[in-house]
This record gives structure tokens, C-alpha cells and sequence, in this order.
């Protein structure tokens, strides 16, 4: 018995189709939870493409981004800095015109920016939401940043202390950029660095705590997670928009995410730790004890140290679980409130914030 070849075997529809599936490029969330009117945006405000001394072409800055999480990105590429100029054209503002639709089309808010690059001191600046780089390219330090502000641009100080802290030290033209109001924030943290000299100065002089990467290689990371992740600021922003970013960096409402850190004011690592922990009521109670789920929502591990005299003497709550803990109580029946320092959610250099956990008394019968 003969059969007829079909004109397109089923199996290489299968084989098409799969294929297809498996080139599929996936985004892999970030967890951390919104404020009450603030949505949490995970952003990278400081990154290098081949038109400043990066090893990449701007829209792959895109496409590293959407597939971790990310929400929106600067490329801050150096003003002063053109190491590549001998086979890329020094074109200011080139790599955000093409990274662009890239963005749009991965839904990745893209801010133009640029890094006035100076030997340190005075240090290097990031500026934030600029109509055209080309004015910033002025020989005078401080003209450079007026021309930013100018602009409306959110400056930055970028790592102060990567040069050592003697030549990352505050000096007169800080002073002077201070009072001008044309310096609004700091790296607390850059890269693998952690700079605590910035974050005092951040409190003390009510500027805006960053954190991000200063990435110049390809990052080839899948996702983002617990254990390795980039350095990153997250941002309580009105809504997901440019202009909703904007007045939430001119605000302050920033925290930092580095390594197993969160790294902010209290005001705002207070509701976001309330958020990200979840105390439910007692599921078991005997005469001396009680047993409860805690559940740790965000993609970092929390650590709590007590501070009080009820509960566990350290609780390690891993990301993205729930962790089962027996507290020893006289009362079982009762409500407790056990008090806690997240150890690693740094409220100032070396402090953690304080936490109280709630635990419902037992609900009786009518």
C-alpha cells in the first residue's frame, strides 16, 4: 500500500513551533512590594556603551534590563571620557537615540543622561533627564552641572570614594554645588562598593541615596535573585512614568539594593519591610507556646535580630518564602508584639531598622 507525502509533514509544524518557544527571550520579575500610593520601580541609573568606554552597543543595555526586571535605566555615558573614538564617532546623546525604540518596545523607561567625567577630586556626576548633552561639554567643572540644571536635570555624585576617601573628600566646589541646589544625590553604592562616607552624607545633607551599577561589560544574567543580583535603586514613584520617577528622585524617596542590603531612610524602609513581611495568626497553640507562618514576599533575605524579650533570638526570613517559627510565651492565648532590628536594612552606617512583629491572640468563641 502506497501513501501520499503530505505537503507539510505535522512534525515539522511540531518541531517549527517549538523551536520557536525555545528563542523566546522571558523577563524575570523583581519582588519587591508597592507602597501605599507609590509603586516600586527597580532602576540602574548608571551604565556604559561602546560610546563611552562600555563594551556594548546601547540597545543590548535594553534587552539586559527587561530580562531582569528592571523598570528603567539611564545610560550615562562619559561626556569627557571617548576611548573608542577611533572606531565609534565621539557623538554625545547618540546612545539614547539608539537604545530608544528598544525601550518602548520592551517597556523599559529610558532616561537620557550623561556622566560629567573629571579626574577625581572634584569626582564624577551623573545628570538625569537631559534635553541635549551636548551644552554639558564645557571646559569649567561647575558650568558643566549649571548646564544640567539648567536643563532640570537630577545630578548625582557618583562612587566619591573609589579613588580612596582623602581624594573623594567634600571640598569647596561641593560646598558651592550644594548651596546652588545643583546636586541632589549620591552613589551610596556602586558596583560591588559600598561607599558609608556618602550614605552619612546623604542624611546629613538631605540628599538622595542611589545605588547602581556603573556596568561597562555585558551582564550576563538571566534574572535577577537573592544571591546575585545588580546593584540597583529602588524607586517609590507616583506612577511608571519619566515624570513620575523624576519627582520621586528630587523627593528622596529612594532605598538601595546591594548584595543582601536595603539601604535607605526610615521612612521609606519602614513601609516597605511592613510589606514585605507577612506575620499570619497561630496556627497552634499548647500551654507554653505557639506556633506561626512568616512570609517574606521581597527577593532579599531578612534578618532579624531581637531586641526584646519574646521570640527567637535571630530570625534568617529566606526570600520568597515562608518559614515556620515556635515562640516560646507564658501567655500563648494572648497578642505579642516582638521586637526586632532588620540588620540588614540599613537606616544609617551600621544601624538596622526596627521592626515589631504582631501576633494575634487567640480569637474565642461567642
Amino acid at each position: 500500500m502506497r501513501f501520499s507525502r503530505p505537503k507539510q509533514p505535522w512534525f515539522v509544524v511540531v518541531l517549527l513551533l517549538l523551536a520557536g518557544v525555545a528563542r523566546a527571550e522571558v523577563r524575570h520579575p523583581i519582588h519587591f512590594p508597592d507602597l501605599p500610593d507609590h509603586k516600586t520601580l527597580a532602576c540602574d541609573l548608571h551604565m556604559h556603551t561602546m560610546f563611552s568606554d562600555g563594551q556594548v552597543w546601547p540597545p543590548v543595555r535594553v534587552a539586559e534590563a527587561w530580562r531582569q526586571g528592571l523598570d528603567a535605566i539611564a545610560i550615562a555615558d562619559h561626556i569627557e571620557y571617548q576611548p573608542h573614538k577611533d572606531d565609534v564617532p565621539t557623538k554625545l546623546g547618540r546612545s539614547y537615540e539608539l537604545a530608544l525604540d528598544g525601550a518602548k518596545t520592551a517597556n523599559v523607561l529610558l532616561i537620557r543622561a550623561a556622566e560629567i567625567t573629571r579626574d577625581t577630586p572634584p569626582g564624577h556626576f551623573n545628570a538625569l533627564f537631559l534635553d541635549d548633552v551636548k551644552p554639558l561639554a564645557t571646559e569649567d567643572f561647575v558650568d558643566a552641572v549649571g548646564a544640567a540644571n539648567k536643563q532640570g536635570a537630577f545630578v548625582f555624585w557618583n562612587h566619591h570614594g573609589w579613588k580612596g576617601e582623602e581624594k573623594g573628600r567634600w571640598l569647596d566646589v561641593h560646598t558651592t554645588l550644594y548651596e546652588k541646589k545643583w546636586l541632589h544625590g549620591m552613589e551610596v553604592c556602586n558596583g560591588d562598593s559600598y561607599y558609608p562616607g556618602a550614605h552619612q552624607w546623604c542624611l546629613d545633607k538631605n540628599l538622595t541615596m542611589l545605588g547602581n551599577t556603573d556596568i561597562h561589560e555585558p551582564d550576563l544574567r538571566k534574572q535577577s535573585a537573592p544571591g546575585d543580583h545588580r546593584t540597583m535603586t529602588l524607586v517609590f514613584a507616583k506612577d511608571r512614568t519619566p515624570e513620575a520617577l523624576k519627582e520621586a528622585l528630587f523627593a528622596g524617596r529612594t532605598a538601595v539594593w546591594f548584595n543582601n542590603q536595603i539601604i535607605g531612610r526610615p521612612e521609606w524602609l519602614a513601609p516597605l519591610l511592613d510589606r514585605c513581611l507577612r506575620v499570619a495568626a497561630p496556627h497552634l497553640r499548647s500551654k507554653d507556646a505557639l506556633w506561626v507562618e512568616i512570609e517574606n514576599v521581597c527577593d532579599v533575605e531578612i534578618q532579624l535580630d531581637r531586641v526584646g524579650n519574646v521570640g527567637p533570638a535571630r530570625l534568617a526570613l529566606p526570600a520568597g518564602t515562608i518559614s515556620l517559627v515556635k515562640i516560646d510565651t507564658p501567655t500563648p492565648s494572648e497578642p505579642l508584639e516582638l521586637a526586632y532590628t532588620a540588620a540588614n536594612f540599613l537606616i544609617a552606617p551600621g544601624k538596622g531598622m526596627p521592626v515589631t512583629l504582631r501576633i494575634a491572640g487567640e480569637t474565642k468563641p461567642k
